[in-house]
């Protein structure tokens, strides 16, 4: 997360915005203190357009996955 936030030159203020939160709760997300919700997973990877995988270190692949098609 810390990666993604300084390539785009973020603060871990505007970020903790985005995700409508205190600084101090991303900053602790950011450092692996508390464990990443998956709502936060899930938005970072669409602010950052990249795939929840990219995210959670599970692929090198920044790619986010196609859109679901909805019924």
């Amino acid at each position: 997360m810390r990666d993604l936030r300084e390539d785009s030159d973020q603060t871990q203020k505007a970020i903790a915005d985005v995700l409508n939160m205190h600084r101090s709760v991303y900053r602790r997300y950011e450092s692996g203190q508390r464990e990443t919700p998956a709502w936060v997973i899930v938005k970072l990877a669409d602010y950052y357009r990249v795939s929840t995988d990219y995210l959670l270190g599970r692929t090198d692949q920044r790619t986010p996955y196609p859109p679901a098609r909805r019924k």
